[in-house]
């Protein structure tokens, strides 16, 4: 167990102390009907792992889900739309769990109802990566530890009318990967990170489709908009996992007993694609795309128009070049690059007289920009105050997940259970 451990230390060190710019090569001879492999790495991913075992059983469709003290993560300004006054909820996520037992994700979050205009809540999360054997280029050993990260996020949202709402939340997050350890006579340090979410919501709780009553929600959200981060002082900055979901939602009120909820995200990375470099005359050149060594904002309105694309090949394999000394690009492997950067999550709940919920969902990445496409089921049993979720991820694709065939866990407390403040509510 121990040396698979260190198998996975060494993954993680590896991704974490890269140079953030060096860029993979393209290959030779690809199609135009192929992309190379370029997916975009952040450092500190943990701050973009689903928390909670609801949004977890549905696809990660979690963006436009009816409020609840997880929608600090998923979107704060839903809080407001929130039925009950308060709520705290405490979610448990094992993490490789075929493979070890000591790593693992947990998730304390809540909420307050301060009247039907303001509303705040916070967040713990925390990312135990377990005991790790750190060795030297020969195999000695240096010392053990336990790395971890954690995340504090406090959370407002504020009624801007019947049907809409904005938030924001203020995150502070610590990444210790390494503990201080010198390597090649440098020292790592942790990573430090400020940042913030931003959220709109538009909730409808008077639609209909057809004869059915429902409840319509659109949401958008900015999501870990913050500083870039280093692990020493001599390695560059990588970015941290900033992103852009679009969510919409219909909870179809069939009866009194029975409701069913369609969810669905859309969502994409707002960090620089790496460009396509490749090693000639013993060089490495860049052939297409543009630099990531850009600050934070302009590195998210750049990552919407920086895909390398494919850079065209003649008979020989050999790279065409224009006559400005620049590398031709196959027509239209731009635009399609930059499509592949979008995800999809699609999710439906369905609930028994506020008992019982069973749920469903899928996610799809691009097979170039991580091939993460994935099966989620779920449940949740309520009774009283008390709640709990239940999630379980099969891979779709054959490729491994770290949550592939493991359950999450989400509890929730009702803090208020006699309180209803629901979405119809007019502001104060």
């Amino acid at each position: 167990m121990k040396n698979t451990i260190k198998i996975i230390a060494i993954s993680f060190f590896v991704f974490l102390a890269r140079n953030a710019f060096a860029q993979p090569t393209s290959g030779s001879g690809v199609t135009d009907n192929d992309l190379q492999l370029n997916s975009i790495t952040t450092a500190v991913p943990f701050m973009a792992i689903t928390p909670d075992s609801r949004a977890g059983g549905m696809g990660d469709a979690g963006t436009a889900l009816s409020a609840s003290s997880t929608s600090i993560y998923w979107n704060t300004s839903a809080l407001t739309f929130a039925e009950k006054k308060s709520e705290i909820s405490l979610s448990y996520t094992p993490w490789l769990r075929q493979l070890t037992n000591d790593i693992h994700l947990s998730y304390l979050s809540g909420y307050y109802k301060i009247n039907k205009t303001h509303s705040i809540g916070g967040a713990v999360k925390f990312f135990s990566l377990g005991e790790i054997t750190f060795t030297d280029a020969s195999g000695n050993v240096i010392r053990d530890d336990k790395p971890s990260e954690f995340e504090l996020a406090a959370a407002y949202a504020f009624r801007l009318s019947d049907r809409m709402s904005i938030g924001i939340n203020g995150k502070f997050a610590y990444s210790n990967l390494t503990g201080g350890l010198t390597v090649a006579g440098v020292n790592t340090k942790p990573g430090i990170v400020g940042a913030t979410d931003l959220s709109f919501s538009y909730n409808n709780d008077d639609a209909r489709i057809g004869k059915t009553d429902g409840t319509y929600m659109f949401a958008a959200t900015l999501n870990n908009i913050g500083n870039k981060v280093s692990y020493s002082e001599l390695s560059a900055q990588d970015f941290i996992p900033m992103n852009l979901k679009i969510g919409n939602s219909f909870k179809a009120d069939f009866d009194k007993f029975n409701s069913v909820t369609f969810s669905l995200d859309i969502q994409r990375l707002l960090v620089p694609t790496p460009a396509s470099y490749d090693l000639i005359d013993g060089e490495y050149v860049m052939l297409s795309g543009m630099s990531n060594d850009v600050g934070v904002i302009s590195g998210m309105v750049q990552s919407f128009y920086d895909a390398p694309g494919v850079v065209a090949t003649d008979d020989n394999g050999d790279y065409i070049q224009n006559s400005d000394g620049s590398y031709e690009v196959v027509s239209g492997t731009r635009l399609k690059e930059e499509l592949s950067e979008i995800n999809f999550a699609l999710g439906v709940e369905w609930w028994y007289n506020q008992i019982l919920a069973l749920r469903t969902g899928v996610f799809y990445e691009n097979k170039n920009k991580g091939n993460r496409q994935y099966l989620n089921l779920g449940a949740s049993l309520k009774y009283n105050m008390f709640g709990i979720d239940i999630s379980y991820l099969a891979s779709l694709n054959g490729r491994q997940s770290p949550l592939a065939n493991t359950l999450r866990f989400t509890i929730r407390l009702d803090l208020d259970q006699n309180s209803s403040e629901g979405g119809s509510n007019k502001p104060e």
